[in-house]
C-alpha cells in the first residue's frame, strides 16, 4: 500500500466504530449516525469503508450528510470513478452479468447529480486509513489492498485473506466492497469485512451491518452488529423517481437482485439470517 495514498489517524483510544456502503441510502446513513451518537463514539473514532453512492435514489443527500458528519472516508470504486465522471462504476462486476447491467441505470442517475464540489470531494479520499488501537496495527480498505473492487467474501479462501494481511503489514485488515460482513482470525492477527448500511447481506432482513472495534483488558473485540431502520421510507424514495425492481425489491425482501458475484457456499446461505460470533485479538 502506497503510504502516500493512506491516511494515518494514529493512536485511538475507546471504540472505533467501522461500516461502508451508504449506496445513497439516505434513511439508513441517517439511522447510522443517530446509533454512533446513542453509542458516544465521535466522528474522528468512526470510519466509512467507501461506496457513499450507489444502488438508491439520494446521492447528493448522502453525500451531503457524510461530509457534515465529518468522519474519515476511505475512496471506494464508486467515490473513485464519479470523482472522474468516469463511464461506469468500476464495482469489478463481469461484462454481461446481471450486476454488471444492472449497474448502469443507478450509476447513471448518481452521475447526473453530481456537483463538481462533490467530485472533488471524492478526489481527495484516501485508498486506505490506518490506526492503532490497544496497540493493535489497523488498515481500513475498500475491497483488497491493491485492487479497489476486488471481492472478498465469508467463503473466499483463508489463504487469500492472509495474503492480505500480509500486504497490508498490519494485525488487523478491514475491508468493504462485497456488501456481506464476516471475519476470520488467522493467529494473533485478523481479516474482517465491515458489511454495509444501505444494502441488506442478502440473508432475508432489511438490516444492514456495522463493525465496532473495543479494547477489553489486553485484548481487542471485533463485534458486528444490526443496523435497523426504515426500509420503507427508502423504497417509496426510490419509487418516486423511477426505481423500480431489482435494488428497489432488494430492500424490501432482503434478498440481493442477482448472485453472480458470489460463491456456491455463499449463494447456499441466501435468505438465512446471519449471525456473526466475536473475534478477540
Amino acid at each position: 500500500m502506497d503510504t502516500r495514498q493512506t491516511l494515518d489517524l494514529g493512536d485511538l483510544r475507546g471504540p472505533v466504530l467501522i461500516f461502508g456502503g451508504p449506496y445513497s441510502n439516505l434513511a439508513a446513513t441517517h439511522a447510522m449516525r443517530a446509533r454512533a451518537d446513542e453509542l458516544g463514539i465521535p466522528p474522528e473514532r468512526i470510519i466509512c469503508t467507501g461506496d457513499v453512492v450507489a444502488y438508491c435514489a439520494e446521492p447528493e443527500e448522502t453525500i451531503a450528510l457524510v461530509r457534515d458528519w465529518g468522519i474519515p472516508v476511505v475512496l471506494g470504486n464508486c467515490e473513485e470513478s464519479l470523482g472522474l465522471a468516469s463511464s461506469d462504476c468500476g464495482c469489478g462486476f463481469d461484462e454481461g452479468t446481471t450486476c454488471s447491467l444492472l449497474s448502469v441505470d443507478w450509476y447513471h442517475f448518481a452521475n447526473e447529480r453530481m456537483s463538481e464540489d462533490d467530485r472533488a470531494w471524492m478526489r481527495t479520499l484516501p485508498k486506505a486509513i490506518r490506526f492503532t488501537l490497544n496497540g493493535k496495527s489497523i488498515l481500513v480498505v475498500h475491497g483488497g489492498v491493491e485492487q479497489i473492487n476486488r471481492f472478498i467474501f465469508p467463503s473466499t479462501a483463508a489463504v487469500i485473506k492472509q495474503a492480505e494481511l500480509d500486504l497490508a503489514g498490519t494485525d488487523i485488515l478491514v475491508g468493504g466492497h462485497s456488501g456481506i460482513p464476516s471475519g476470520v482470525r488467522t493467529g494473533n492477527r485478523a481479516w474482517l469485512n465491515a458489511g454495509a448500511i444501505g444494502m441488506p447481506a442478502n440473508d432475508g432482513t432489511t438490516d444492514g451491518w456495522y463493525l465496532i472495534l473495543s479494547t477489553e483488558k489486553e485484548r481487542l473485540r471485533c463485534l458486528w452488529q444490526r443496523l435497523s431502520y426504515s426500509a420503507t421510507s427508502t423504497v417509496k424514495k426510490m419509487r418516486a423517481v423511477g426505481m423500480t425492481g431489482n435494488y428497489t425489491d432488494c430492500l424490501a425482501t432482503g434478498l440481493w437482485p442477482s448472485m453472480d458475484v458470489l460463491p456456491d457456499a455463499d449463494r447456499e446461505k441466501r435468505g438465512q439470517a446471519l449471525t456473526i460470533e466475536d473475534i478477540f485479538c
